[in-house]
């Protein structure tokens, strides 16, 4: 070897090291940008998936009955306050002669404001205004046995009564409506339960003779025959009855404005100026039973609450046609963490497909009263706001690759090339010490030229990124498994399905009884955007069921479906009701999976059936701890879960929602009420007219 050739070769291989470094270094940042590219392009995919789904969730609910209530009250306030205010509800009218009419109506229109944890009101008017200009007022509270008034007596209070005052434009109604038992209730009080007149006097004749009712006042209470599980006992020995009652408030001024020859105005403009309040007193002087002038009230919902739905930037506008808007709502601002401006400056000037496009999504809700149009407005900056947050993270260790590029840069400048020109002057030096004597040839350096820091610096690098290149790959594929995985299990549970129904071709086995529950689910779940969707556009089979076999059969069953200690009280009679077996299996089921996660343990989960002569209801009750003020009004929501961590262990908020759904769909409802010692849920059903 020459001594000049050895004199260029330190040369080349400093400048080739120096390069490959730069480029390593060029080449890390660019997969930087690059993965920042792909990350804005998910985001802004996700983002647009989830607005789209956003603005549908929206448009469900105001489609719901409860939404519904909210459109036509747009001025309600959600503040509690002392009086109530008329709501304008989604029906003609109300009702008021039947109980499960006006609860079903009552509980599928939320209109329902809740006091405690068992008393609660609705006051609302209906869409028609030639119902007859009536306010009209329903609840349910806790209590003993209703006293009943006797007739001609010029006193009110020694019986059980409501107080309902009525303040609008300058005047003041003053009702009291005493409970007075009707004659052929009294036979089978034991049995159904007490049921009753509210006959309604003006205030102010209480305590004279001969007090006449109040015209077109109307009235009607049901009290239940049996008591409320876990209630505390009172100290005279007795229980405490869950009572609902009903009431038709005949307002002068309302009614006068339909008849004085103009063109009705309906609802009225001063709906929510109109006060309201409501008690209901026990026999004495004691405490009121419900009291409309209570604090610890929740209020139904309202469309101020759609705003917890929207994600920072967005805009949510309700306008009905042909008006002015309704109201609109911007998503709150969070604090979100600090970032570094040029890095998001540098996230928005990374190109993405459709990202400059603005997304808008616009609904229009029909209903009854007319159409309203939903337009909801989003904000794809947040992606790049999100992202910079992200971004800011990464950056560190994006900068330590860099960092530890320059440091291997450093080491092998100094530690490997400054040995390889400390062996080469050594080599000169020995090549002109021996030169001419043929030493030289034999001086030979090919050794050095094997793998050295520098090739396993390259090769270590390369495997690092070639690893962060696959794992973004292999989470793009997963992602793209996971959304064809759920058709593919539903497609392949079906055949095998069908299979196993076949070999239990009898009709009365339990096996094919499970099965054919299996297979409704399926069909439900299978295809369907969302399970809320599915469950909503299913159709039920309502027929006749006997309560009381179906009990039994349920609670000897239980430990199959892993829920120990199910009792049933009440059996023995037969109770026809019009509903669907497999729907109300699902329904019973799904409250006996709740009452098994909360209950205390060792503590059994009791059924009990009682029936009056239109409805029946089936009451689960299990001790344990009471449901939150927060959260049992909207128990039955879909999502709505008190467990953090409940979608990692299966337990997605969607149970109840799917009870309150099929017993809609069956003609009956379900509402909780908590207990001193546990809660119950209370199933009500329409009993099969013989």
């Amino acid at each position: 070897m020459s001594v000049r050739f050895m004199r260029v070769v330190p040369y080349r291989l400093r400048i080739l090291l120096r390069a490959a470094f730069l480029l390593l270094a060029l080449a890390t940042l660019g997969l930087a940008v690059s993965v920042l590219q792909q990350e804005k392009q998910l985001s802004y995919n996700s983002y647009a998936a989830g607005f789209q789904k956003n603005a549908q969730h929206i448009a469900a609910t105001l489609r719901h009955p409860t939404g519904q209530l909210a459109l036509l009250n747009p001025l309600r306030s959600d503040a509690p306050a002392t009086a109530l205010h008329p709501v304008l509800l989604p029906f003609g009218s109300l009702d008021f002669d039947d109980q499960n009419k006006v609860q079903q109506a009552i509980a599928l229109s939320g209109c329902l404001v809740q006091y405690g944890s068992s008393g609660n009101l609705c006051v609302g008017v209906g869409t028609n205004a030639w119902a007859g200009g009536f306010i009209y007022v329903a609840g349910s509270f806790d209590g003993t046995a209703l006293v009943s008034h006797k007739t001609g007596d010029e006193i009110l209070n020694q019986s059980h009564r409501v107080l309902v005052s009525v303040k609008m434009r300058g005047q003041q109604y003053d009702w009291i409506a005493p409970f007075e038992e009707s004659p052929e209730n009294a036979a089978r009080r034991s049995e159904t339960g007490m049921r009753g007149r509210l006959t309604g006097f003006r205030a102010s004749d209480h305590g004279y003779r001969k007090m006449n009712p109040v015209k077109d006042f109307r009235g009607w209470i049901w009290q239940s025959a049996d008591c409320n599980p876990g209630a505390p006992a009172q100290a005279n020995g007795a229980c405490l009855h869950n009572a609902f009652f009903s009431l038709r408030l005949p307002v002068g001024l309302l009614r006068d404005a339909l008849f004085d020859g103009k063109r009705p105005v309906w609802p009225p403009a001063d709906l929510d100026h109109i006060a309201v309040s409501v008690k209901v007193l026990a026999p004495g002087t004691g405490p009121a039973l419900l009291d409309s002038a209570s604090d610890s009230t929740v209020r139904p919902f309202s469309l101020t609450d759609l705003k917890a739905a929207l994600l920072p930037g967005e805009t949510l506008s309700i306008q009905k046609a042909g008006g002015p808007p309704l109201i609109a709502l911007t998503g709150a601002d969070l604090q979100a963490e600090p970032t570094w401006r040029l890095l998001t400056s540098l996230i928005r000037r990374l190109p993405v497909d459709a990202y400059d496009a603005p997304l808008t999504a616009t609904e229009t809700i029909s209903i009854p009263s007319g159409r309203y149009q939903v337009t909801l407005g989003g904000d794809v900056r947040s992606v790049s706001k999100n992202l910079s947050v992200v971004a800011r993270r990464l950056s560190w260790y994006v900068g330590g690759m860099l960092l530890a590029l320059l440091l291997a840069w450093l080491v092998i400048e100094i530690g490997v090339i400054s040995r390889i020109r400390v062996l080469i002057r050594r080599a000169d030096s020995v090549a002109k010490t021996v030169k001419g004597t043929g030493a030289a040839d034999e001086f030979d350096l090919s050794d050095l030229r094997g793998e050295d820091e520098l090739g396993v610096l390259a090769s270590c690098l390369h495997d690092l990124l070639r690893r962060v290149r696959e794992d973004v790959e292999r989470d793009t594929i997963r992602a793209e498994q996971e959304r064809d995985m759920w058709h593919a299990v539903g497609h392949e549970i079906m055949s095998p399905l069908q299979s196993l129904l076949a070999l239990h071709a009898d009709a009365d086995g339990q096996s094919r009884r499970y099965l054919a529950r299996m297979q409704q689910a399926i069909r439900v779940l299978y295809g369907s955007a969302s399970p809320s969707e599915a469950f909503q556009a299913s159709v039920v089979q309502v027929g006749e069921l006997d309560l009381s076999a179906f009990l039994e059969h349920v609670a000897a069953n239980a430990p199959c479906a892993g829920i120990d200690n199910v009792c049933f009280i009440g059996g023995g009679q037969a109770v026809l009701a019009r509903a669907d077996e497999y729907c109300l299996e699902d329904v019973v089921t799904h409250v006996l999976r709740n009452a098994a996660r909360y209950r205390l343990d060792g503590s059994p989960i009791t059924l009990t059936l009682a029936a009056v002569e239109t409805g029946a209801t089936i009451t689960i009750f299990n001790q344990g701890p009471a449901i939150g003020d927060e959260l049992i009004s909207r128990v039955f929501e879909y999502g709505v879960s008190d467990q953090p961590d409940s979608g990692a262990e299966g337990n997605r908020g969607q149970g109840l929602f799917v009870a309150k759904i099929y017993m809609a769909k069956m003609g009956g409802t379900i509402s909780v009420l908590n207990h001193a010692d546990g809660v119950s849920f209370v199933l009500s059903l329409q009993r099969v007219q013989a």
